[in-house]
């Protein structure tokens, strides 16, 4: 393996990851005999920028950090045209708030995550209670409400204007959360609440009375509940000198299927720019690199002796199909 890499760092060119148009050159070439070869210039410009966002650096000397399954996501939206596609720096979710008359658009909101219930705890093993007269019931209902409006007082004391949640919230804590001014969305998946955590700035908090003021997220612009057609979709995106680290690709289309291969085509181009991100160096395709490798392979196999050769010509023969087939096809 090593004297493959060898020899195709010999032949290899230098990519300038900065230049824009030598990345849209590079991404061009896979997307040429696909479905979105009509509007390549458009989605090698969606595959850079979205890999720029996602990129992070970890530490000093450090590589890249380019973790697309994690903080990229790629919404699909029925209607419109794809033209309308863009990358979002934010998230987007399919949800609506919990309560109808809880504000849809908030700018520079205050955002808290959690990944716990906001609903009375409901026991892990059978539990049986008997209730002999309609007080011992208002008991247990008043006992909820006040375990609840705990939690609520617990949140409320951060001052936030978003409440996000990977569970549920009861009723009595929807209208705990409206009164104090604050819009909740429940029920999130836990890869769209790590995102949102990149997007914010926010810590997920794992019990209401964990938080603190430094767990708030300040890195949204702005929080807004859209109609699309018949679905409600929540957009949280990041503010400009924000570094959200994560973001969403918005594609639309006339039916699932046209949107289905532009999905698939949009994950090809953004894992070729990711890979020239992370190595910037391009070597020539046809079979040529498998070819050469061949070759040198072949000659280094000559100088060894005992089993070692067998590995080496072996994999210099198969090496061989790549080009042998491509010549084949033509």
């Amino acid at each position: 393996m090593e004297d493959a890499i060898d020899v195709l760092g010999k032949f290899s060119t230098k990519v300038d990851v900065t230049d824009h148009k030598q990345m849209e050159r590079v991404i061009s070439s896979c997307l040429g005999t696909k479905f979105v070869n009509s509007w390549g210039p458009l989605m090698c410009n969606i595959a850079i920028d979205a890999v720029r966002i996602v990129s992070l650096k970890i530490a000093e000397g450090a590589p890249l950090e380019i973790d697309l399954k994690k903080y990229a996501r790629i919404e699909k939206i029925p209607g419109g045209d794809v033209t309308d596609a863009r990358v979002i720096r934010g998230v987007v979710l399919n949800k609506d708030v919990t309560h109808s008359q809880m504000r849809r658009r908030i700018e520079n909101p205050r955002v808290v995550l959690l990944d716990c219930n906001l609903e009375y705890k409901k026991g892990e093993s059978q539990t049986n209670v008997e209730c002999s007269t309609p007080e011992d019931f208002a008991k247990l209902l008043k006992a909820e409400e006040e375990e609840i409006a705990r939690m609520c007082t617990e949140i409320l004391r951060v001052k936030p204007d978003v409440v996000c949640t990977e569970k549920g919230v009861s009723d009595y804590a929807q209208h705990c959360l409206l009164a104090g001014g604050v819009s909740a969305l429940r029920r999130l998946r836990k890869t769209d609440n790590n995102r949102l955590a990149r997007v914010s700035g926010a810590t997920i908090a794992h019990r209401p009375e964990e938080l603190q003021e430094a767990d708030v997220g300040t890195g949204c612009a702005l929080f807004e509940v859209s109609k699309i057609g018949d679905e409600y979709f929540t957009f949280m995106t990041a503010k400009p000198d924000f570094p959200s680290h994560a973001c969403t690709i918005l594609i639309r289309g006339p039916n699932k299927d046209v949107m289905n291969e532009v999905e698939r085509n949009l994950w090809d181009a953004m894992y070729v720019a990711r890979n020239i991100t992370a190595d910037p160096r391009l070597v020539p395709g046809g079979g040529a690199s498998e070819m050469a490798v061949s070759q040198a392979l072949m000659a280094r196999s000559k100088s060894i002796e005992g089993s070692r050769q067998l590995a080496y010509r072996s994999v210099a023969l198969a090496l061989e199909v790549i080009p042998r087939t491509l010549a084949q096809n033509c």
